[in-house]
């Protein structure tokens, strides 16, 4: 019932707009003429009349604003998306976009629709790629893609347009919603087709349109985070032989500097999804923010790992996802109880490519959908407790119970009992080891 509430109470915020802001006519004057262009001619690169631009006030989207309006003639619609980036990263938004020469601003909160309708799908069918990544990228583009979608109808626009580079994994899990969606939508992908190659060369751009250059300090990281994780790549990460420094973390402390006294926390878990944390019922997406700051304290969740990207490069980042390890583990851990071994074994089979499509940006795949049908069949019972000890950078299991264990004591015992034998094992070993009996008896020509 507590997750079918949560769904119904996503439902409704999810409609909801944070904020809609439209440039005057006095400010869209303040951008240059060359940057606005004669929008009922068409631009340098063709006609289109209304573009949704994911934007997030960074350098790259804003220079992508004057860009869109010079080559396609159109009007620019920024869209951001709340996806528990962090409160920092959406103010000044509006003025941002403004100064830019977007038309209009739409900023919406898609944490509990986040959590719920793409998290826990993938935490509940233990998607995991190569070994070690929780997907946190790979499933915050979908969400944001869907919504942008949604945006471009609301507002009549016949395009979208996102501030991925073509060497990337995100330009395909955008793209590939897009499609998925609304396959009429034309996207415009700036970084394909531009000449800029550089942060200078923006900045050129930005100071010769009159747009606004964003004063903060630079990252010497390309970072991205949301409320499930917060990933880090370049500058010396790099060389996969440099060790992290430890001022490059933000989300958690190093383990050796974690509280000395271990803390046990309990996770309440209904159908494979938690719900609750020591007794108490959170929404999804207020259960991971705890989560996050209980398991960042312990210096819990940091990855560091070569991965293979979809667009045929290797490349190296590092990942700190607290709240999601700790979720992860209570998961696996009641599975152990409520899972047959058959059914475990093809649920890890499956596991990897549901991770596979996951990254690949195929999340409205029909195989995808159909994947987590069998998740959410085999999961019904996964219903209990999972009681977890955190230090130092450790998470281990204390306790777990469900009222559909099939683990049972008057079995498991050592001791004998009337529902197993111990004598009924010969005959069983003996037909079970039938085929090596065979064949050694071949080999020996017996």
């Amino acid at each position: 019932m507590a997750v079918q509430v949560h769904r119904h109470r996503n439902k409704v915020r999810n409609g909801q707009a944070i904020r809609c802001a439209m440039a005057t006519g006095k400010e869209q004057g303040a951008i240059s003429t060359a940057s606005s262009g004669d929008q009922t001619k068409g631009g340098l690169r063709g006609k289109l009349n209304k573009v949704v631009l994911a934007y997030s006030g960074g350098l790259d989207t804003s220079v992508i604003v004057p860009w869109l309006r010079e080559n396609y003639g159109c009007e620019v619609v920024c869209f951001t998306a709340d996806v528990g980036q962090g409160a920092i990263e959406l103010e000044g938004l509006e003025k941002k976009a403004k100064a830019s020469g977007a038309c209009q601003l739409v900023v919406k909160d898609l944490k509990e629709e986040f959590v719920s309708e793409y998290i826990y799908p993938c935490l509940r069918a233990g998607a995991v790629y190569e070994r070690k990544y929780l997907l946190g990228t790979s499933m915050a583009r979908p969400v944001i893609a869907k919504a942008m979608v949604d945006v471009a109808k609301e507002v009549g626009a016949d395009a979208v347009a996102h501030g991925c580079t073509g060497k990337g994994n995100d330009q395909v899990r955008f793209e590939l919603t897009f499609y998925a969606l609304n396959p009429e939508l034309k996207v415009v992908a700036p970084w394909r087709e531009w000449d800029i190659t550089g942060r200078e060369d923006a900045i050129e751009y930005a100071k010769k349109h009159n747009v606004p250059v964003p004063v903060s300090k630079k990252s010497i990281y390309s970072r991205d985070r949301n409320l499930w994780h917060l990933s880090h790549e370049g500058d010396i990460l790099e060389d996969p032989a440099n060790e992290p420094k430890e001022d490059m973390y933000m989300m958690s402390i190093a383990p050796e500097n974690a509280p000395s006294k271990p803390e046990y926390l309990e996770i309440g878990i209904i159908a494979g999804v938690p719900v609750s944390i020591n007794g108490r019922d959170l929404s999804p997406a207020s259960l991971l923010a705890e989560l996050n700051e209980i398991g960042g304290k312990h210096g819990i969740g940091r990855i560091d790992m070569v991965e293979n990207r979809l667009v045929c490069m290797k490349s190296r980042g590092v990942y700190e996802t607290p709240g999601g390890t700790i979720m992860a583990a209570a998961v696996r851990e009641l599975e152990s109880l409520t899972l047959d071994r058959e059914t475990m074994q093809w649920k890890d089979i499956i596991a990897l490519k549901y991770a596979e499509l996951v990254y690949a940006g195929r999340w409205f795949d029909p195989l995808r959908q159909s994947f987590d049908a069998f998740m959410e069949k085999v999961t019904a019972t996964t219903t209990g407790s999972v009681t977890l000890k955190l230090y130092k950078g450790s998470v281990n299991v204390a306790s777990r119970k469900s009222p559909y264990s099939l683990y049972r004591e008057d079995i498991s015992s050592f001791e004998n009992g009337e529902i197993y034998n111990q004598a009924d094992a010969e005959g069983f070993i003996r037909l079970y080891g039938l085929p090596t009996r065979v064949r050694a008896m071949l080999e020996k020509g017996i």
